[in-house]
């Protein structure tokens, strides 16, 4: 009888394990996504700004469809062409017949600059052309800093910046180093007990997206007496400010505020081109100097393009002079609109057809149409803005979100353009700010100033405990104008015309065609 104890068989099953070979890790790539869908939501606390155009401060929802062939055992799984700013702990992968082991994401793309920061401290073939003779020379040579900034490396002959020397100069590396990926990548552990193919779906949040509205309001020709109106159309504008394009996705944009905690901004991939940078070797006096490019040329007129009934050559009708009648903008009309939908108490636009969002590009889709918008145009003033000479008012057009003014749609904030029809065509009268609008609250565009409707404040006389002042409107229009101006000031007793609006003491009047109207007030002062 053999007798083995239980230390001998303990030791004899570690070694067996350490003799035995790990099974081959095996690769799987994924390059691209069979079908994409993103909701994009604006950037928070951006207001007024325009969108970043470098890189936007929104952010997306981005979800991907991939079919992959998984190998029995244990496998990594690359995604490759993710979002620039994809953020790896929100990424979620279903499909996985056994899950995620780890998760992965590889920031560093394959690039002249990625390939200089993975060699730094190591060594790299310099190929140098002589330029009389034509011969070329290679050498070995240790890459000591770089790349931001310049490359400088160490030769025979010393440190040496590259491309630097005047001679045509070329890098040669022995291989590509382990990690770097040509696109943004995300990597995952799993295991499979059999080959098999799984679809997957993978979703995940990314910044460097952001959208806006922009309007265009083109005020209707109206006549004296008449209701004015104004077509009002929007453009939903999306920003992609990585390096991934998002082919044939199904688009979507959130207006609204989600509560988002704030978070570290997120590390975006390295690489690119190399930035050399060289001290000229010239005196200064012969550095040459270079100016910038020549303006583009001016836009052409605004134009139609109609096909003759023969079907011969385009017919282009530009905007006339015609016997010095107002020439109108035609209502737009748009072939796809962004469909709108409740999603909760936020607002969701759908684009109804799949488009493609390009890497470091912008996209327009219309988003609301709403022809004949009933408004008023008011002249509106801040009596501390106004003393002594009179100075221009400033108009806005209101008008309310509801059907019976021509709206009754959420308005999200962006951009207005105000164009005003004239003998030559519709030309820009303004520009404004639209903030965030629900149905039935109140829509004011801020539009610009009107030199022929002005507002002077003097003050008359003073004592201890008032001040007695004028404010003086004059209209030189051919029809009578709405004012109101603001006093927002403690007005001492009552004066004619002045009521509480938001409760802010306000003058509301019309003032007739070339006449001009005034106000005697004082101000309790304390």
């Amino acid at each position: 009888m053999i007798i083995v104890s239980r230390f001998v068989v303990f030791w004899a099953l570690v070694l067996a394990l350490q003799a035995a070979p790990l099974a081959a890790q095996q690769l799987v790539v994924s390059d691209k996504p069979e079908d994409v869908s993103i909701t994009i939501y604006r950037a928070p606390d951006r207001g007024d700004r325009p969108i970043n155009a470098g890189w936007p401060q929104g952010y997306a929802l981005i979800t991907e469809t991939r079919t992959i062939n998984l190998p029995a055992g244990e496998a990594l799984v690359r995604f490759e062409g993710v979002s620039e700013g994809l953020f790896p702990e929100s990424a979620i992968i279903t499909g996985l017949p056994n899950g995620v082991r780890e998760k992965n994401r590889d920031a560093r793309l394959l690039s002249p600059q990625g390939l200089v920061d993975a060699y730094l401290k190591r060594a790299v073939s310099i190929t140098r052309t002589d330029k009389a003779t034509g011969v070329s020379r290679t050498e070995n040579v240790f890459i000591t800093a770089g790349p931001d900034g310049g490359v400088i490396f160490e030769s025979d002959v010393g440190f040496e910046a590259l491309r630097c020397t005047g001679l045509p100069e070329r890098m040669t590396f022995s291989e590509v180093p382990t990690g770097l990926s040509a696109k943004p990548t995300l990597s995952i552990l799993t295991t499979s007990e059999r080959p098999t193919s799984a679809k997957l779906t993978l979703t995940y949040l990314a910044s460097g997206f952001d959208w806006q509205a922009n309007y265009v309001a083109t005020v209707r020709k109206s006549e004296a007496g008449e209701q004015t109106k104004m077509d009002l159309f929007a453009w939903l504008t999306v920003a992609n400010g990585g390096k991934q394009s998002f082919d044939n996705a199904d688009m979507m944009v959130i207006a609204g505020e989600p509560n988002r905690e704030a978070r570290e901004d997120q590390v975006r991939p390295t690489g690119g081109a190399l930035q050399i940078r060289c001290w000229p070797m010239q005196r200064t006096d012969q550095v040459p100097y270079r100016t910038g490019y020549p303006p583009p040329p001016p836009p052409p007129p605004p134009a139609i393009a109609m096909m003759d009934a023969a079907g011969g050559e385009s017919i282009i009708v530009t905007a006339q002079r015609r016997n010095g009648e107002m020439l109108e903008m035609a209502a737009p009309v748009a072939a796809v609109v962004a469909e709108q939908e409740d999603l909760g108490d936020l607002k969701l636009y759908r684009v109804p057809e799949r488009v493609t969002v390009n890497a470091k590009g912008q996209k327009q889709v219309a988003m609301i149409v709403q022809p004949d918008v009933r408004y008023d145009r008011v002249y509106v003033a801040d009596a501390r803005d106004y003393s002594g000479d009179s100075a221009p008012l400033s108009y806005i057009l209101r008008s309310r979100n509801d059907e019976k003014s021509g709206l009754g749609v959420p308005l999200p904030a962006g951009k207005v353009a105000v164009f005003e029809n004239s003998p030559v065509g519709p030309l820009l009268a303004g520009e404004g700010d639209l903030p965030d609008r629900a149905i039935d609250n109140e829509v004011e565009i801020l539009v610009g100033q009107s030199s022929d409707v002005r507002l002077s404040v003097n003050e008359l006389r003073r004592t201890k405990s008032k001040s007695y002042q004028r404010a003086t409107i004059s209209n030189a229009r051919d029809h009578p104008v709405e004012v109101e101006m603001e006093i927002p000031y403690e007005i001492a007793g009552r004066a004619r015309g002045v009521e509480k609006i938001d409760g802010v003491p306000t003058w509301r009047l019309t003032v007739p065609a070339h006449d001009e109207a005034e106000l005697d007030y004082s101000i309790q002062l304390r």
